[in-house]
């Protein structure tokens, strides 16, 4: 195969999103929409990739970063006046050209290969990618000669009777051969009502050339869906997070229901892994093999082992070891990490606390700026008082300690290896290995106190 290139355009206002944000940054499944245009193009190892920029240039390229050209298409003058922006960068390339939209992510690697494998097994000068409708009102026609070939695209508008009786439409996505796109272009003229320029055109420039344009229809058309509005957002939301799943459970990921089930696009799930309904699965996330995820965990950036359960919890930018279970109602923020075997239980909040292998902290605790060791039990309501109203301060508990319920850790502070913390103490200097450390007022039980309190209902003499 020729070397292969794209024009991606993304200069668009997008007033309809009626929006602050530019239209091609909405996300789709956790990604700006532009974004998953470019990865698709990325994993096909597409040799040369143009955006198209105008509205909102900067926060596109602030998006997308390096790696890619940018070409400024300061006035919108139409589709082909947005493609010839891009001519300085491609003009003397040989091979094909895609020229793709940042505002139709759905497009998936699998359908633009077989388009260029199509345009490149016709020869032709240009391939549309078309969709078939059941209802194609608004969209252009394909009209093709009586060899099959594209002979023009009608517009709606324009369309005759029996032109509109066609149920093949234009997507807007092209195959084109490098250099004769180029030539075409020069030939595009705005004399239309709008004065634009349009990329349509090129195909009627090429049959008068003599050229060959083709028609290559795609499997699925709603993935050439383009999204203009939230309702269209929405669709492709779904749409998307449908063929997420389904790639998933094809891996052999089980996903109990789909419908009420959230993953994002760069997720990664192993075999075996149920996932519970009501759970978010965000982020650059990775899950390992025979895990249950949820119902309802909230996970993002979180890198989870083999063997591990999280139920009603929401973790982010955390990792979680093998054979550990997080939850029910467990918060984990960001920089922890949760070792082998741990588990950590109802209404516990981690923040930046690395906890060793087989450590338990149950329930009702706060364990933040921590470094918990190997084997060691924290007790219900233990908190580690991290914070001194200016710097944050690191409590270290070693292997074995047991740390009583209702306890208080004042960081800095260490508690030493098989050292225990009585329940309701504050401990505020180190405890030394192996020793007891009691930190509270003594008892004192004062008799008769309750006979001498006045009492709602007694007569007080």
């Amino acid at each position: 195969m020729s070397k292969i290139h794209a024009v991606v355009l993304a200069a668009g206002q997008g007033t309809r999103m009626k929006s602050k944000l530019h239209k091609v940054l909405h996300p789709v499944c956790g990604k700006p929409m532009v974004q998953h245009v470019v990865d698709t193009l990325v994993a096909m190892q597409v040799e040369d990739i143009v955006v198209v920029v105008g509205h909102g240039a900067d926060a596109v390229r602030a998006e997308l970063g390096d790696g890619i050209t940018y070409a400024l298409q300061e006035k919108q003058l139409g589709t082909a006046h947005a493609v010839q922006q891009a001519e300085p960068f491609l003009l003397d390339k040989e091979g094909t050209t895609f020229l793709l939209y940042g505002d139709v992510p759905l497009l998936s690697a699998q359908t633009l290969t077989a388009l260029r494998a199509y345009h490149e097994e016709q020869q032709a000068a240009a391939t549309v990618l078309t969709a078939v409708l059941n209802d194609p009102t608004g969209y252009g026609r394909i009209v093709r000669d009586s060899a099959g070939e594209v002979l023009r695209i009608v517009e709606h508008k324009d369309a005759s009777l029996q032109e509109r009786a066609i149920t093949e439409i234009n997507t807007g996505i092209y195959c084109f051969d490098n250099r004769k796109l180029w030539n075409a272009l020069k030939e595009v003229k705005n004399e239309n009502a709008q004065g634009e320029y349009y990329l349509t055109d090129c195909v009627s420039i090429l049959r008068n050339q003599h050229e060959k344009v083709v028609g290559f229809a795609a499997e699925d058309p709603d993935e050439t869906m383009g999204i203009n509005d939230r309702v269209q957002l929405a669709d492709a939301e779904a749409y998307l997070r449908r063929r997420i799943a389904l790639g998933h459970m094809r891996n052999g990921v089980t996903i109990i229901d789909p419908a009420s089930t959230y993953i994002e696009a760069d997720v990664t799930i192993g075999a075996d892994t149920i996932i519970q309904p009501g759970s978010f699965l965000r982020g650059r996330t990775t899950i390992g093999s025979d895990c249950v995820i949820g119902p309802q965990a909230d996970l993002t950036d979180v890198q989870v082992a083999d063997q591990v359960s999280i139920a009603y919890a929401v973790l982010a930018e955390a990792s979680v070891a093998a054979n550990s279970t997080v939850g029910p109602f467990a918060y984990v923020r960001p920089g922890s990490e949760i070792g082998p075997g741990v588990k950590i239980g109802d209404f516990v909040e981690l923040k930046n606390a690395k906890i060793g292998e087989g450590s338990k902290i149950p329930h009702l605790s706060y364990v933040g700026d921590a470094e918990i060791g190997k084997g060691v039990n924290i007790g219900c309501g233990t908190i580690t008082v991290n914070y001194d109203g200016a710097v944050k301060h690191k409590t270290v508990v070693q292997d074995g300690a047991f740390v009583g319920c209702n306890s208080n850790l004042v960081a800095p502070v260490t508690v030493g290896k098989n050292a225990y913390v009585a329940a309701g103490s504050t401990i505020n200097k180190d405890v030394p290995d192996d020793a007891l450390a009691i930190a509270r007022e003594r008892q004192v039980n004062k008799l008769d106190y309750a006979n001498r309190m006045p009492r709602k209902g007694k007569k007080q003499s």
